[in-house]
Parts: C-alpha cells; sequence; structure tokens
C-alpha cells in the first residue's frame, strides 16, 4: 500500500512524498517530483533516481537542485530516505545511526529492496508509468546504487562516486560484485583528499565497474568539497544519455599518440 501526501521540498517545488507500507516489518519514505510538462521530442522518457548522502535524507543537496533541471525538462524525479534517515530516523539519524546500520549483513540488500519496491511504485503513478531509469548517487548514494543499478538493466546511464572500497568496507564484497554488474554508461565522481575514503579503495571501485563506457572525474578537496561544476557536468551528462536514439562510441577516436 502506497500512502501520497502533497509536499514541497527545500526548494518550494511541489512534490509527492510517500510512505510504501510492505510486507517486511520495514516501511520505505521519499519523494517523487512530477514534471507539469510534456518532454521535449528529443528527449526519451525516463525516471531518474536519486540517493542522498550518510549526512542528509531524501532533499539533500545537491538533489533538490537537480530534480528541479530534470522536472523542468519533463522527467519525473524519485528520492528515497536511507535506512536510517529522513522520515525513517532512527536514533539520532545520519551519519551516527548508519555505521551501526552498513555494518548488519542484511543492509545492503534490504536497501537494494527498498529501492525496487519505490521504483515499482512510482512507476504505478499514472503520471510516471513504466520507463527506463538513471541514477545519481553520491557516498551512501552510491554504496546503495551500485546495488542497485546493478542488480538491474533498465538503467541507461549513472553517476556515482564519493567511495571507495576497501578491505575491511563493511559489506564491502556485495558492492564489489554490484559493480561487476553494471553496463550502463556512468560518471564517476572522486575527491583526491577524501578524509573517508583513499585514492586506491576509489579506483578498485571505479575499475570493477563492467561497462567500457566509464570515466572518472578527480578534484582537490575533502569529501564534502565536489565543484558546483561536477553537478553541472553530471547533469549534462546524463542528459545526452537520456536522448532518444543515443548509442555514443565510448572509444573515442585518439586525438595524440
Amino acid at each position: 500500500m502506497t500512502n501520497w501526501q502533497d509536499a514541497t521540498d527545500t526548494n518550494g517545488r511541489k512534490t509527492l512524498e510517500f510512505h510504501l507500507e510492505t510486507s517486511r516489518d520495514r516501511d520505505v519514505t521519499g519523494a517523487l517530483w512530477i514534471p507539469t510538462q510534456l518532454l521535449d521530442d528529443a528527449l526519451s522518457p525516463h525516471l531518474i533516481c536519486f540517493g542522498h548522502g550518510a549526512s542528509g535524507d531524501r532533499y539533500q543537496p545537491p538533489i533538490t537542485h537537480m530534480a528541479g533541471r530534470f522536472v523542468d525538462r519533463g522527467f519525473p524525479v524519485l528520492s528515497i530516505d536511507g535506512p536510517v534517515h529522513g522520515l525513517r530516523q532512527q536514533g539520532e539519524g545520519g551519519r551516527t545511526a548508519f555505521g551501526a546500520e552498513l555494518a548488519r549483513s542484511e543492509c545492503i540488500a534490504e536497501m537494494t529492496d527498498d529501492w525496487q519496491v519505490a521504483i515499482e511504485a512510482a512507476q504505478g503513478h499514472q503520471q510516471v508509468g513504466t520507463t527506463p531509469l538513471a541514477y545519481f548517487g553520491l557516498s551512501m548514494g552510491s554504496i546503495f546504487g551500485v546495488p542497485l543499478v546493478g542488480a538491474r538493466d533498465d538503467f541507461t546511464v549513472a553517476t556515482l562516486g564519493l567511495l571507495g572500497i576497501g578491505e575491511h568496507f563493511p559489506n564491502g564484497f556485495e558492492v564489489m560484485a554490484a559493480a561487476a554488474m553494471i553496463n550502463c554508461p556512468v560518471l564517476f565522481l572522486m575527491q583526491l583528499e577524501d578524509e573517508l575514503f583513499d585514492r586506491n579503495s576509489y579506483l578498485d571501485l571505479f575499475d570493477a565497474l563492467a561497462t567500457d563506457d566509464k570515466r572518472i572525474h578527480a578534484n582537490p578537496g575533502l569529501h564534502p568539497d565536489v565543484p558546483t561544476q561536477e553537478i553541472n557536468f553530471s547533469f549534462d551528462f546524463m542528459c545526452h544519455h537520456l536522448t532518444k536514439n543515443s548509442a555514443p562510441d565510448p572509444k573515442a577516436s585518439p586525438i595524440a599518440e
């Protein structure tokens, strides 16, 4: 059962917040943005999915900013709360609660299932329908986004990153195994002085992505210091792959030898 409620995001845009009562003792919450205009004829209908970081919720920046831009292009947008975040916060929420949650062996599988349930509900909305998917999620949004994208064959593009999988990362083997199932184009963002993940663990995850159509953008700075230009590039990158009949050659001709 899906309970929908009119709401507004932190930028004042209208959303439909939802509370999914599932057969499990684990409800799913989030928000759905519905475009008010039809897609440009050059664009292919997609549902854009956003995963947030461990310190935020369904409306964490830059989600609301990017959601507004996608909605203005005619795309519906879906964002769900993390396992102990937002409308289903546990304890102090955020990173404090997330550490213990991620250590549970069932965490990745349960959150992947949460996403599947939320996507089904969103596509069941009369103004969305069954369409291909696109994904944007950094940090915790990649911890859960990589397994989600790897579990489905209807994602056509993804922006991932702010994540490295080292030897002692909780349930890291699941994330790495899922990366090996991802075949859609991927933009991967990296911070060179990230205080949470070292460079080798970043590269290990990037290398594990099965797709031939992938690129990594690395910038100076700590974990949260992603340049605004990268967010803008992410939007343009994803829109490029949301155009109809878009089939760019992943192996560009060399310009120098």
